[in-house]
């Protein structure tokens, strides 16, 4: 199959017809797949209550079968169409943060959508993205669309239409370019069909901004060894992954660069992730710095596309700076434990 581009550059009048939206949109009521920007990254959209096009999807991605897909809405009236209820609370959150980065999790409407979407789970996870072109693409097609990240399943998730079609030209009928997404790391995950609500994974809504709305937030612990589904994506398995093993390295510039030249006396070629602050301080095969330390949305915003130069770049291995876990660089450091594999190295003092 080949796969088709649909530029849209900007999106100035919601009243406007586009030609390209329209051919997308008729794409998936058809049946097949399509990759499009959110304000998180870019996502590969199916119709939710198509089974035959959800499999498309995992079988686009190489995705475990037994990991949810997030359902995305233009509309209230399509979001209560697949949750058999909104508890107050929940449509609190929506109103205060919705278009936006926040995944619900709640009680699906029976039949709404495929069990492939849910995993079997009583659960779907649903938001409405702040992307103008999404929600104009879901809104055309008329119809709700699962949609992860649109990226081979493992592998960094892409914040450009090129880097979905580095992992999957020619398995999917098309990609929306709208250019480059804004936050860069996934919606905040939050389950709300527990008494306390629960981050099932942290992203562009941090824990803060969700405890000033609703007061108690819980967060769940990993699930990477548990048995059975987990209710949200990004809780199991390897994700975000560079081709190089990714070793993060909580401790000082000069500790870091040590390991460096560790590796590269053994004949490895090495890549250093960091900061504007540091990237004077290393000399590596191949040094990326990802935004500035004093603003941690700019590290998250370029994060998956620093990992995919590093594979341009044919490194061994990967050193990357730990980050401050406060605000989005709680989602920022879950991102970079997922891509590592937990691997971290600490320095000791003595």
């Amino acid at each position: 199959m080949k796969t088709r581009v649909w530029v849209v550059d900007n999106i100035v009048d919601k009243q406007q017809s586009y030609p390209q939206i329209r051919e997308a949109a008729e794409w998936l009521r058809v049946g097949e797949v399509v990759a499009f920007p959110t304000e998180t990254v870019y996502g590969l959209g199916a119709d939710a209550a198509n089974t035959e096009a959800v499999e498309k999807i995992f079988a686009a991605k190489g995705r475990p079968s037994d990991n949810p897909l997030i359902v995305h809405v233009a509309t209230m009236a399509q979001a209560e169409s697949v949750v058999a209820a909104i508890p107050p609370l929940a449509r609190t959150l929506m109103e205060r943060f919705w278009p936006g980065p926040l995944t619900l999790v709640l009680p699906k409407r029976k039949g709404a959508v495929s069990e492939r979407v849910t995993a079997g789970l009583p659960t779907v996870a649903v938001r409405m993205p702040a992307h103008p072109l999404a929600l104009a693409l879901i809104e055309e097609s008329g119809l709700a669309l699962a949609a992860p990240s649109a990226n081979r399943s493992g592998r960094p998730s892409p914040t450009t239409a090129a880097h979905v079609l580095a992992d999957l030209n020619g398995r999917i009928a098309g990609v929306m370019d709208g250019g480059p997404t804004g936050i860069g790391v996934e919606s905040t995950v939050l389950d709300c069909s527990q008494t306390v609500p629960t981050i099932l994974r942290p992203g562009g809504v941090t824990k803060e901004a969700l405890m000033e709305v609703i007061g108690h937030v819980a967060e769940a612990a990993g699930q990477e060894h548990e048995p059975g589904a987990p209710k949200a994506p990004g809780m199991k398995y390897t994700h975000y992954a560079p081709k190089a093993p990714l070793w993060i390295v909580a401790g000082s510039p000069a500790f870091l660069q040590r390991l460096v030249e560790e590796s590269r006396a053994e004949g490895k070629a090495v890549g250093v992730l960091t900061t504007e602050e540091h990237r004077g301080q290393y000399a590596a095969d191949i040094v990326i710095s990802c935004g500035t330390r004093r603003a941690l949305e700019t590290v998250a915003r370029q994060l998956y596309d620093a990992l995919r130069r590093f594979d341009d770049a044919n490194v061994d291995l990967i050193y990357s700076e730990a980050f401050p876990e406060e605000g989005i660089g709680v989602a920022l450091m879950n991102r970079l434990r997922k891509a590592a594999g937990g691997r971290v190295i600490h320095e000791q003092h003595e």
